[in-house]
């Protein structure tokens, strides 16, 4: 007679990391779609970034990222994602770097009235060959693009998968999140397929 172990199963822990431009929702993400508390290292803007952090389109934001967020979310039982909130402002991409590695893959979070605040992370990600999805933030309920004219706006892999979301929103939050699972079993299946094409991460 073969026994069963009664020892639980302990969940596979992927890292993911949610990432965008300054004030694009990145903070809020993690913290809508986070089942324990988050940690933030959100501090107060000061005279001290004027003339150094890009506000353009979000006038009115008050603080921001300097390190990273934090967050833990259970898909089932035998699957946690690890979330890290990348800070946003270009005086603190060195840390990117530190934070990609051993990432899964990413969220890449645009806002459609400033595109362009995108372009740094798409960019990071396709270069070290890390999967990721484009979370499309609608700000207030407002949509106003298709996911597919900003693929195309974005000169967007077609396998990349667009995600219009609301990142105030658990659920919303979740379905972005499903794409990078999405992005990185398809980015696997392609490495099995073609070894020889691997490319190489940092």
């Amino acid at each position: 007679m073969v026994s069963v172990s009664s020892d639980p199963v302990m969940p596979t822990a992927l890292k993911i990391l949610v990432a965008g431009g300054f004030g694009v929702g990145k903070t809020t993400m993690v913290a809508a779609v986070s089942e324990v508390p988050p940690l933030e290292t959100e501090e107060r803007m000061t005279e001290a970034s004027l003339g150094v952090d890009d506000l353009s389109g979000v006038e009115g934001k008050a603080s921001t990222t300097v390190a990273m967020d934090f967050g833990r979310i259970t898909i089932g039982p035998e699957l946690v994602l690890y979330l890290f909130g990348t800070p946003g402002q270009d005086r603190f991409w060195f840390m990117w770097d530190d934070l990609a590695t051993g990432a899964l893959g990413a969220v890449v979070l645009a806002d459609t009235r400033r595109l362009e605040a995108s372009f740094a992370s798409i960019d990071f990600f396709e270069e070290r060959g890390i999967p990721f999805a484009v979370g499309i933030n609608c700000f207030h309920g407002r949509r106003d693009c298709t996911a597919e004219q900003v693929r195309a706006a974005l000169d967007l892999d077609p396998a990349t998968p667009v995600v219009l979301c609301d990142v105030r929103d658990r659920a919303s939050g979740k379905q972005v999140l499903l794409g990078v699972l999405e992005a990185a079993r398809a980015a696997a299946a392609a490495r099995l397929q073609h070894p020889s094409d691997r490319t190489l991460t940092v």
